[in-house]
C-alpha cells in the first residue's frame, strides 16, 4: 500500500459530508442520516479504493457506501441525533464500527486482522469526532462525518494498521510480472 496515495484520502470526509448535508443529517432522523451517508460513504469509498488498488475490488465502494448508509442511521438512531461531544463519540463508534466491520472482510484478512481492522476505524472515527467537537462551529447541522482536523487522525491510523495489514507496495516491476 503507498502511504502518499493513502494520505489524499484525507479529504474525502470532508467533502464527503459537505455534499451529504445539503441532502440529509443526523439530525433528521434515521432515513435522512442514511440517505447523507450513503453520499459520503460514495465519496469515501471511492477516495479509499484508488488509494488501495490493485489490493481490493471495485466493491470497496459501494460496500462503503452501504455500510456508512447503515452506520449513519444507526448512530444517528442511538444518539438521538445529539451533537454534543458525547454524543458525536458515541456516533463516531457505531458508524466506524459498521463501517469497519463491511470493509474488514473486502480486505480478505484471517479474523484477527479483520477484527483490528474494524477496532481502528471505531476508534478512530470516535477519536475524530471527539476532536472535530471541539473545533466544529455549527454541529447542529448534523454532520454525517467529522472535519479535516479529524480526518487527519483516521487517516493516519488506518494508514498505519494498513500498511500493518498489507505490507509494503510491491515494486512496479514485480506488479508487471505477476499482472502478464
Amino acid at each position: 500500500m503507498s502511504p502518499l496515495r493513502w494520505a489524499f484520502t484525507i479529504v474525502a470526509f470532508p467533502l464527503g459530508g459537505l455534499a451529504a448535508v445539503q441532502l440529509g443529517s443526523t439530525q433528521g432522523g434515521f432515513l435522512s442520516a442514511t440517505l447523507a451517508g450513503l453520499i459520503t460513504g460514495t465519496v469515501l469509498g471511492l477516495a479509499q479504493w484508488l488509494a488501495l488498488r490493485p489490493a481490493v475490488s471495485p466493491y470497496w465502494i459501494p460496500v462503503t457506501a452501504a455500510a456508512l448508509a447503515l452506520g449513519a442511521g444507526l448512530g444517528a438512531t442511538v444518539t438521538a441525533g445529539g451533537s454534543s461531544a458525547g454524543a458525536l463519540v458515541v456516533y463516531g463508534l457505531v458508524a466506524g464500527a459498521v463501517t469497519g466491520g463491511a470493509q474488514a472482510a473486502m480486505l480478505r484478512q484471517n479474523g484477527a486482522k479483520a477484527a483490528l481492522w474494524m477496532l481502528v476505524v471505531a476508534a478512530s472515527w470516535a477519536a475524530a469526532w471527539f476532536i472535530t467537537a471541539a473545533v466544529i462551529v455549527d454541529e447542529q447541522r448534523g454532520y454525517v462525518t467529522f472535519g479535516l482536523s479529524g480526518a487527519a487522525v483516521v487517516t493516519v491510523a488506518t494508514g498505519l494498521t494498513l500498511r500493518l495489514m498489507l505490507g509494503a507496495r510491491a515494486p512496479r516491476a514485480a506488479v508487471a510480472r505477476v499482472s502478464a
